[in-house]
């Protein structure tokens, strides 16, 4: 039997989406086996096998658009003339996707930083938080399931999985030279949200230098500045709580206003302090 235990924690420290198929029940005469798995990426590729042919390949596919949704499911596949087969037997197998969660990047552990991921532990985000500082990356007000990232930016964004469903950026470093770098980088990938935290006034400015720089305006628009909804008060712990709900809102599918279409104008935001 292969090992499968050993292929889905490589697959899962990749962070790349993937789903597990595990045959639940045969019923008759069939080629799969109860307990059987498959782990495939929504490219196609995969390790394991429930028995090959027709019956695999329909499996395959289905486990593939579970992953596209991020939802688990059940199957049930009669082996008849229907799959070309004519075992006569049953299957029913689980599709449950792994890694298709949201992925928060969060560029600086500072005070918003620290209160956010605090407030963020036990939902359905998975907080990477990049920070060079080790005083405040490492801090031990950083949540246990936080992933920490000790490293300047531009290392951790050039190897980091982007994706346009599941990516949320979050910036909120310690100096606005290197928030104007990531917020120029980030705009460029595939993501759901790039958030910036500040004024106005702040994203006026930045906005004037990214367009000066030949950034396309459609680009340039993606970018949510101020963070989070209008709930008022200016605390780190306050500023980080509206900036969470907005995230769950349009996680959840309940703030279309926050999802910006290519060109769109950002809508109305509240005014919000700096990270620090």
């Amino acid at each position: 039997m292969w090992n499968w235990v050993h292929q889905l924690a490589e697959w899962a420290r990749a962070e790349t989406p993937f789903a597990v198929v595990t045959v639940t029940e045969c019923k008759g005469s069939t080629p799969a086996s109860p307990g059987a798995k498959l782990l495939v990426r929504a490219d196609g590729s995969f390790h394991g096998t429930i028995g090959g042919g027709h019956l695999e390949q329909l499996v395959l596919q289905d486990a593939r658009a579970c992953l596209a949704r991020g939802e688990a499911r059940t199957f049930r596949y009669p082996l008849g003339a229907k799959l070309g087969q004519c075992c006569g037997g049953v299957v029913d197998v689980f599709v449950e996707p792994v890694n298709h969660g949201p992925q928060l990047y969060l560029f600086g552990a500072g005070h918003v930083g620290q209160a956010l991921c605090r407030i963020l532990d036990g939902t359905p985000f998975r907080v990477h938080l990049v920070d060079e500082r080790a005083e405040w990356v490492q801090s031990p007000q950083v949540p246990a399931g936080v992933v920490r990232h000790e490293e300047p930016w531009d290392d951790f964004a050039s190897r980091a999985v982007w994706d346009e469903a599941r990516t949320y950026v979050a910036v909120m470093t310690h100096r606005h030279d290197v928030d104007q770098d990531i917020i120029a980088f980030a705009i460029q990938q595939p993501a759901r949200y790039i958030g910036l935290i500040g004024s106005d006034t702040k994203w006026a400015r930045f906005r004037q230098r990214l367009e000066a720089k030949g950034m396309p305006a459609r680009q340039v628009a993606r970018v949510q500045c101020p963070m989070g909804l209008p709930i008022g008060g200016k605390s780190p712990q306050e500023v980080a709580v509206s900036i969470a709900a907005g995230l769950l809102q349009l996680h959840h599918g309940m703030a279309p206003g926050m999802a910006q279409e290519a060109g769109a104008q950002p809508p109305p935001a509240p005014l919000l302090s700096s990270g620090e």
